[in-house]
This record gives C-alpha cells, structure tokens and sequence, in this order.
C-alpha cells in the first residue's frame, strides 16, 4: 500500500568528456603538423557493441564508420579510408584473420592500423592475429583507457 514500497537510487557513472584534440592525431605535412580526427571502422557482428563503441569513439572526437560482418569491411574500409580499424575475429560470412589479410593486400590501406577487438585471447589467437596482420589484439570487454591510449597514438595518413 501507500507508504510501504521501496525507493531505488541508481548512480551511473559519466566519463569525463575528453577535450577531442587530445584525442587528435597529428600529422606531418611538409614539416608541419596539423591536427585531423582519428577515423575509426569498428567491424563486429554484435550490433549493440559495435554502436556503442562507435558512440564512445565519436564521444572522444573520432571519426567513425560501422559494419557488421566480415565480406562489408573491405568495401567499407576502401571507401572510408580509417586510420585505424577495430576489427572482431569471428565475424560471418569471412572471419576477422581473413579481412585483416584481404587489407593489407590493398595498398590504399597500407598505413591503417588494424587492431584485434575479439573475445578469442590465447596464445594461439594472438599469434595467429599477428600472422593475420594485425597490430595489436585486445581482448572484449575492452579497457576503454587502453583504447583511448591507442587512439592517441595513431598516425593519420593523408586522405584520397
């Protein structure tokens, strides 16, 4: 009855909001520097993850794209031109070692970082990973600091 139920307080924590340069790239331009957005794909089955990680992405100033399955991220990464690309390994329809090796065959994507983001994390998927061509292999759920240090770290290659 009246007076007798319950009262919930929820809390959720915010992230600060990142000013976007710090999370901007620089890049050499005939001895200059200029700052460009990082521009990020972001390829995993896994719709709601892969929206809300583009959400985060474009949150801390990034450039972003998504696609949910393997054979549309070539398409979209020639188009898109990243700079760097979050890439899960079972993906359908053509797994995430496959895509990585379809990209660095293409030399528009030559400069791009492809990065691992999978739940697969052994030995033998890291090292296969690396084989695969990637740069690096995080493991889900993502340390987003972990992330958001990469991102600093990316080089922004010249667009088409």
């Amino acid at each position: 009855g009246v007076g007798r139920g319950s009262t919930f307080t929820v809390r959720l924590p915010a992230l600060a909001a990142a000013p976007a340069a710090a999370l901007t790239a620089e890049r050499p331009a005939h001895g200059a520097t200029t700052g460009n957005a990082v521009r990020v794909l972001v390829v995993d089955d896994n719709e709601d993850a892969a929206d809300t990680l583009t959400t985060f992405l474009e949150m801390v100033g990034m450039h972003t794209q998504a696609v949910y399955d393997g054979p549309a991220a070539l398409p979209a990464a020639l188009s898109f031109q990243p700079d760097l690309v979050l890439l899960d390994i079972g993906l359908p329809g053509m797994n995430g070692y496959e895509v990585a090796r379809a990209m660095r065959l293409q030399p528009q994507l030559g400069r791009v970082t492809l990065v691992a983001l999978t739940g697969w994390g052994t030995e033998d998927d890291r090292r296969r990973a690396m084989e695969a061509g990637f740069d690096h292999h995080l493991t889900k759920p993502v340390d987003l600091k972990l992330l958001e240090d990469m991102l600093r770290r990316v080089h922004v290659g010249p667009r088409p």
